[in-house]
């Protein structure tokens, strides 16, 4: 059945095709999103969601909401959907921030411009039949110095723009290492540097705790008397009543701002004050870049329902198209070890750690990291998947150790996966053969080749005759069908497994007369998804 893809905001007609050319099925009803009693009737029938802004994904929308696998964002701004629910629910949510990254660089260069000379207001006097060439004295921007908050995408355009004007750029930014701020051609600095160097002052980061008001009223006063401060990126990272009383006492000659704490903004303590240009969040509104995140975000969430490629997902790692089909057999298998563990135990996990040796250790061990611990909480909540069993580890306080290491033994590469819990440790390792196939190759330290089924018997014992009749001859009593049978040992006589891949799940009664013999320490049917 092909996935089913709703679209509740507006969106070009050119977006929708994609999803039909692409296979997906889609309802375009762009005025949705702003109906939720509406939205959270029909939600439940969607595999994806795609939205802008008007539409609001709440907890309790993605309760509603059983059969949806991923949100896209057509922009960068999520602020209208609850992300850490949506992991919880096991949703991946997409964003597209390259649509229209230099739609919103530009913008910023635009406000400078208009805030340096004065643009708006000019503009109003002029068109009321006033010429008051003398009361709009402006600055140049040439050979002026910009701070750069945020070097990122966007931030990273604007810089290049600003060389372009002949400004010395400063930048920071944490994540900005000192070579990649020479090949831009920018000065890395501190956050105080900036303030005390910088004519104009820009930002572009994201709304987080940690950046929320990163301009108040303390660092307006550390900034170079007579700057302008642009902010086309997100409100709340400056603190707008103290930004009003710095513009008041000059020690900020001007401002430019898109964005608002609160929006719509019907109020703000910038407005009306002189030489302050506001505008209503047009970061993003041009025809190109409207155009370009439609597109993308239609391509990201068709390629993932169709091919489980995740491109600019907030709350999964990115796993591409071509990824995605080399690494198709390896995350089957860390999902199964996973199951595998997770299937064995009954007390609360400590630890889970995870061994990648050979070839294997070069793929995106996030995404299969992600698979594994969704195979081992899916022993509990079947309903955990790779989106939302990390956010349960974390809440649960279990701890994720990776180990990568180059080929050790006769596999080109392998997985061993450990989980920890108070009283034991647990160990599975396997690979993938070349017929794309995994395989169990080790159990409790002992060599092993089973092959994974869905319906699946795992016994221990000692090593002792008549273990394999007993087996064959108790399953087949009751009709039990063995399609492949293997056994393991770590010496004669001591610790032994056998692994068998049954036509069907093992009746009870099958277990529990396996269990009567006294022949075997464990007796445990295990089942595993997606064989």
């Amino acid at each position: 059945m092909a996935p089913r893809v709703l679209v509740s905001d507006e969106l070009s007609e050119t977006a929708v095709q994609i999803f039909r050319d692409r296979g997906v099925e889609v309802d375009y009803m762009p005025k949705l999103g702003k109906d939720k009693e509406k939205l959270a009737e029909i939600i439940g029938q969607y595999d994806g969601l795609a939205i802008r802004s008007a539409t609001k994904v709440t907890d309790k929308l993605l309760a509603l909401a059983p059969n949806l696998k991923v949100i896209g964002r057509a922009g960068i701004g999520v602020d209208n959907v609850d992300i850490p629910a949506a992991s919880r629910n096991g949703v991946i949510v997409m964003n597209t921030p390259f649509g229209n990254s230099i739609t919103t660089a530009e913008h910023a260069i635009a406000m400078m411009f208009a805030v340096a000379r004065q643009l708006p207001e000019a503009s109003v006097s002029t068109h009321s039949g006033k010429w008051e060439k003398s009361r709009f004295m402006g600055v140049e921007l040439y050979n002026k110095t910009l701070g750069v908050i945020g070097a990122g995408n966007i931030g990273g355009i604007v810089c290049d723009r600003a060389l372009g004007l002949h400004m010395k750029v400063l930048a920071y930014d944490p994540f900005l290492s000192e070579e990649r701020a020479k090949s831009m051609g920018v000065t890395k600095v501190e956050l105080d540097d900036l303030l005390a160097r910088a004519d104009f002052i820009t930002l572009h980061v994201p709304l987080t705790d940690k950046t929320r008001n990163i301009l108040n009223a303390e660092a307006l006063a550390k900034t170079k008397k007579g700057v302008r401060i642009i902010n086309c990126a997100r409100g709340g990272l400056v603190d707008e009543a103290a930004l009003a009383e710095a513009l008041k006492s000059g020690q900020v000659a001007g401002a430019a701002f898109d964005v608002f704490e609160v929006e719509p903004a019907t109020e703000s303590p910038l407005f009306g004050l002189p030489n302050v240009v506001v505008t209503p969040h047009l970061g993003a509104s041009t025809t190109e870049a409207q155009e370009n995140v439609a597109l993308q975000v239609a391509e990201q969430m068709s390629d993932y329902l169709l091919t489980g490629a995740v491109q600019n997902a907030l709350n999964m790692p990115s796993v591409t198209a071509e990824e995605a089909a080399v690494m198709g057999p390896w995350v089957k298998l860390a999902g199964h070890l996973g199951a595998f563990v997770g299937q064995m135990t009954d007390e609360p996990i400590k630890a889970i750690n995870i061994l990648y040796d050979g070839h294997v250790a070069d793929m995106n061990l996030a995404a299969l990291n992600c698979a594994a611990i969704a195979g081992i909480m899916r022993a509990t909540n079947p309903a955990v998947n790779m989106v939302s069993a990390p956010v349960i580890a974390k809440e649960r306080g279990i701890q994720i150790s990776t180990t990568q290491q180059e080929k050790s033994g006769v596999f080109d590469a392998y997985i061993k996966l450990t989980m920890v819990t108070e009283t034991r440790e647990r160990s599975i390792g396997g690979t993938v053969f070349s017929d794309g196939k995994p395989r169990f190759i080790q159990v409790k330290g002992i060599n092993i080749d089973a092959e994974v089924g869905q319906h699946m018997l795992y016994t221990t014992n000692r090593d002792v005759p008549g273990i394999i009749g007993t087996l064959g001859g108790t399953l087949g009593k009751h009709g039990v069908n063995i399609a492949n049978f293997t056994l393991g040992r770590a010496a004669a006589g001591e610790d032994a497994i056998a692994i068998l891949y049954l036509d069907e799940p093992l009746p009870e009664e099958v277990k529990a007369d396996l269990e009567a013999t006294g022949l075997f320490q464990q007796v445990k049917p295990l089942e595993f998804e997606g064989v």
